[in-house]
């Protein structure tokens, strides 16, 4: 009503009314809000018959939370986080950090960046940044009532690894739904979309995108079936991409395609068989070892890849930690890392140059409930999600492969 004030902590803010919406708007100031923990939000309204009402609490965290998953520019100056905020809206962030280039510790750009409210898209999943180091890519995974989600854009300010939201584009359901990981090709002229949910085989596809070389845009090319995908990644020389497919509950397997290098476009090479609940896959920087972390049998598969086909072969698993949710080649093609998002720490490995088999060197601790992991482009740190505590944990990588916490900065 005409005079209605709102209250933070008992204290007036300056108070709008929205008229016809019954709603008011109040001027919320940053040192409200500077410090991590709740506020009490009243509205008293004038007499007659006026006062205080009931008070609800307000939460204020030291930024965003649920991170999901990390990525490091090309030139290994900065590095994004995706925090999905569990709401499935307002608190969708890509954090923003400045790296040290002596020591890797990560500082914070500023306030996250919002990664909600275009096309109605939620629950922010991958980050990749372009191999120009220009322009970041966000997938949105959505859920059955935003139909799919999509794909967020935004610029990178060189001097400051700052993002500015360039748009998008839809998920076009049926068709890539619910988009869980993308990865570009090594030139920077096509873009990969995994994109697996509800409501058979048509919400199941990978699609293909044509990138512009100035903006940054993306325009679809096609798409091509394939079987609740959840993870993708393409091979060094461009000319190969492996899909890692769910099949939730029961043993899954990794899609294998070629790469038109005119067009882009995929063809399939046929399906090899992972572990259960198949969540990540990376291929090392030589391009002749693939690895597939499975959540369900908490173990990796481990493939060989023909140089000319880019066919898998099966080399064996090794046991991982609990739940393993994702893996990671250093660049020097020596070492893997597997992030176990139920035993709450990080698998290392050895790397058979020959054979490329992994063996188990130790595990480290990380934070509560990990969920992806990446590597600096100098391979002298990794840098891990922590969805349960909201931070990034950042590691030395020492001469054996060994890691060591150096710090953790919250998201």
């Amino acid at each position: 009503m005409a005079g209605s004030v709102v209250r933070w902590n008992g204290s007036d803010r300056p108070t709008t009314s929205n008229g016809s919406s019954n709603a008011l708007t109040a001027r919320i100031s940053a040192s409200d809000i500077a410090v991590a923990g709740t506020a009490v939000v009243t509205v008293f309204n004038p007499a007659p018959g006026g006062g205080s009402s009931n008070p609800l609490t307000f939460t204020i965290t030291t930024g965003a939370v649920d991170p999901q998953s990390v990525a490091v520019d090309p030139a290994g100056k900065f590095a994004y986080v995706t925090n999905a905020g569990c709401d499935g809206g307002t608190s969708d962030y890509v954090s923003m950090y400045t790296i040290n280039p002596t020591t890797g510790v990560l500082a914070s750009i500023g306030p996250p960046a919002p990664a909600y409210g275009y096309f109605g898209n939620s629950y922010p999943a991958s980050v990749t940044v372009a191999p120009s180091g220009k322009v970041a890519y966000v997938t949105s995974s959505g859920n059955f009532w935003d139909l799919g989600g999509g794909v967020l854009m935004y610029t990178i300010n060189a001097t400051t690894g700052a993002l500015t939201s360039a748009g998008g584009i839809n998920g076009n359901c049926p068709g890539v739904c619910f988009p869980s990981s993308m990865v570009l090709d090594p030139s920077g002229k096509f873009a990969y979309v995994a994109g697996g949910g509800p409501g058979g085989s048509a919400y199941n596809a990978v699609g293909t995108y044509a990138i512009d070389a100035t903006t940054g845009a993306l325009t679809s090319i096609g798409t091509i079936a394939a079987e609740n995908p959840v993870w993708i990644a393409v091979d060094p020389s461009g000319k190969f991409a492996y899909v890692v497919n769910a099949n939730f509950g029961s043993a899954g397997n990794v899609s294998m395609y070629a790469i038109n290098a005119t067009t882009g476009a995929l063809a399939s090479l046929g399906t090899i068989a992972a572990g259960t609940d198949p969540a990540a896959v990376d291929v090392d920087p030589s391009g002749k070892f693939a690895y597939v972390v499975n959540s369900g049998s908490n173990d990796v598969s481990m493939y060989t890849i023909d140089a000319m086909t880019g066919a898998l072969t099966s080399v064996g698993t090794i046991a991982a930690g609990t739940v393993p949710a994702a893996v990671a080649v250093d660049p020097s093609d020596k070492f893997a890392y597997v992030v176990n998002s139920g035993s709450n720490d990080v698998s290392m490995y050895t790397i058979n140059s020959t054979t490329g088999s992994l063996t188990l060197i130790g595990t480290i601790a990380a934070g509560p409930s990990p969920t992806s992991i990446a590597i600096h482009p100098s391979g002298n740190f990794a840098y891990v999600t922590n969805s349960g505590s909201n931070d990034v944990s950042t590691y030395s990588i020492g001469s054996t492969g060994t890691l060591t916490l150096t710090a953790t900065i919250g998201t």
